[in-house]
């Protein structure tokens, strides 16, 4: 595959899930032909802070798409739904503000099983459905630029 320049943005918050997510993306890229070079790591304690982190990233122009990697578990308070809400909407401003795909891989579960279900168990595996993502979005917006 051509060189394709992506960010991944990973938090440490319930790594146990989040390194499968990444381990899962960088598997795909690498089957993809993606050089490990052109793939640039970023780790950030939790889920809130990754459109910051994205935000970064976008303005620098060196990515064609920004993945983020996390992953909230509902507890027993209302902090699930302002985590998520906060992190979804952050990122999907990050994409419209800097026509960027950025791809939302930060698993919404009500328990842990949940999401091991979604890297790697019956669910599939949402890191490396992220990659997919992001490269058919990168393929979507060169075909939009050049008139295709």
């Amino acid at each position: 595959m051509s060189e394709i320049k992506l960010a991944i943005i990973v938090s440490y918050f319930n790594s146990d899930i989040t390194e499968k997510l990444l381990e899962g993306a960088l598997t795909r890229c690498e089957e993809l032909k993606i050089s490990k070079d052109d793939v640039t790591i970023i780790r950030v304690p939790g889920a809130v802070e990754i459109p910051l982190t994205a935000k970064l990233l976008a303005r620098t122009d060196r990515y064609e798409a920004i993945i983020c990697l996390g992953a909230v578990i509902r507890g027993e308070t209302d902090h699930y739904d302002y985590v998520c809400q906060q992190v979804s909407n952050g990122c999907q401003h990050v994409m419209m503000e800097y026509n960027l795909p950025v791809i939302f891989g930060v698993l919404t579960t009500d328990n842990e099983e949940q999401a091991l279900e979604r890297v790697g168990g019956k669910h599939g595996h949402k890191g490396r459905e992220c990659v997919d993502a992001a490269v058919e979005m990168i393929k979507v917006l060169a075909s939009i630029e050049s008139g295709e």
